[in-house]
């Protein structure tokens, strides 16, 4: 048993490193422990992405001229444009004309019908023509009242001269005894009551004169208002008939006989023969910068042409906000509505600059802030930049750039969050 035991055990001496064994652990000792530290220093707060460097579109920052000039998409519309709108709405009954029609100034175009609306005005005309009658009524009043007046102030004059002579003649006869003084006395009695009468009659149709003076013109001025309103009236029903407002061409109108429409829906629209304009849409970042009276310089028909800022709308639609442009002079005869074409406005004069070209990363950053491309290659490292005026081709760098530096302008759909972008190979 002792014998066997001898025979199985062995004493194994422990193994020994080489010097050079001993020098490659200790040299992946301290390269694992670099490695730890440096992906504690990249995870420390600063978010690092790695991205194919084959994926970056690389620009150089260079000081060149820049062109203060932005691309137009232009289209011909007419310069001016008349909208024929119903005014009290109805049912369409006759639709006279087409697009494309020439029509003069007054020319019926739509008929309309609206018995609600004929109900009404014969109620308001017979209301204004009651108004009307009963203000005629009041001046005919005034005029009888001043008859009756001036016909009882003659009775009084007439009485007053009969009445002296006829007591003359009794003073007479009572003075030879053929008539007695009680008969006098009657007629100077009488003659007294028409001296008394005078003064209040004369009074009397002066205050009548006065207010007849006074009421007349107001009676005047309502009936005149009055016959303004019923001729507004009689006007309503005649508005069933819509006519041009202007002589020119029937550019729209889409109506069916029968449909009904509303008051203040459009029926037609009418263009004067007074020429073209241009209208663009205009990237709402250009909104401070685009003013009255800039030149652009189109592309019609294969020759150049330059035209005025001629208005500015202020509204922005969908990033986007209306110009239009005016031809220096008359507008070429062959243009045709809706026609598009391709042009340049110009902002500003051209300027030398700190410039890079106009890239993806802009729609991210909006030109706050750039990936800067390291001097070897390898790395990009996020910066604050400001920017200044900005073309289709070119961006001005204002500062936080220097000439020479390169930059990665493509699209930064998923770096927005990093501050460091590892380029690998």
């Amino acid at each position: 048993m002792a014998a066997s035991a001898s025979g199985m055990d062995r004493k194994i001496a422990p193994s020994r490193l080489s010097l050079g064994g001993r020098v490659a652990l200790a040299v992946i000792v301290v390269a694992g422990a670099v490695f730890v530290a440096i992906e504690i220093f990249i995870n420390s707060g600063v978010q690092t992405l790695r991205m194919p460097a084959a994926l970056a579109t690389v620009a150089t920052v260079e000081q060149g001229i820049f062109h203060d000039l932005i691309p137009l998409r232009a289209s011909v519309v007419p310069r001016e444009t008349l909208y024929v709108d119903a005014v009290d709405g109805g049912r369409v009954d006759r639709v006279l004309v087409e697009p494309g029609d020439t029509v003069q100034r007054g020319q019926p175009i739509v008929e309309l019908s609206n018995t609600n609306l004929a109900l009404s005005v014969i109620q308001q005309e017979s209301q204004l023509n009651q108004a009307i009658s009963q203000l005629q009524q009041n001046e005919i009043a005034l005029e009888q009242n001043k008859l009756a007046n001036e016909r009882a102030l003659a009775e009084v004059e007439y009485g007053l001269v009969r009445l002296k002579r006829s007591g003359a003649r009794r003073d007479n006869l009572v003075s030879r005894g053929l008539e007695s003084a009680e008969q006098r006395d009657v007629i100077a009695d009488e003659l007294a009551y028409y001296q008394h009468l005078m003064p209040i009659q004369t009074d009397s149709n002066q205050r009548q004169t006065n207010l007849r003076d006074r009421l007349l013109p107001d009676i005047h001025r309502q009936l005149a208002i009055l016959r303004d309103n019923l001729d507004v009236v009689h006007r309503t029903l005649d508005g069933l008939i819509v006519r041009a407002p202007v002589s020119g061409r029937v550019t729209a109108i889409d109506l069916k006989v029968g449909e009904h429409k509303d008051a203040g829906q459009r029926l037609a629209e009418v263009t004067p023969p007074s020429g073209m304009k241009l209208s663009a849409d205009v990237d709402e970042f250009y909104l401070a910068r685009v003013r009255m009276g800039q030149v652009a310089n189109i592309e019609l028909h294969g020759r150049p042409v330059n035209v005025t800022v001629q208005r500015i709308y202020p509204q922005v639609r969908e990033g986007r906000f209306r110009v239009d442009f005016d031809f220096d002079g008359a507008s070429p005869g062959e243009l045709v509505a809706g026609e598009t074409a391709q042009g340049r406005l110009q902002l500003g004069d051209d300027s030398s600059a700190r410039i890079v070209p106009v890239g993806p990363f802009l729609e991210r950053t909006g030109g706050d802030w750039i990936f800067v491309i390291s001097s070897d290659g390898k790395s990009a490292q996020r910066r604050h930049i400001e920017v200044g005026r900005r073309s289709v081709e070119q961006l001005e760098i204002l500062s936080g750039l220097a000439v020479g530096e390169r930059v990665m302008i493509s699209d930064y759909a998923a770096l927005e969050k990093a501050d460091r972008v590892l380029l690998t190979h």
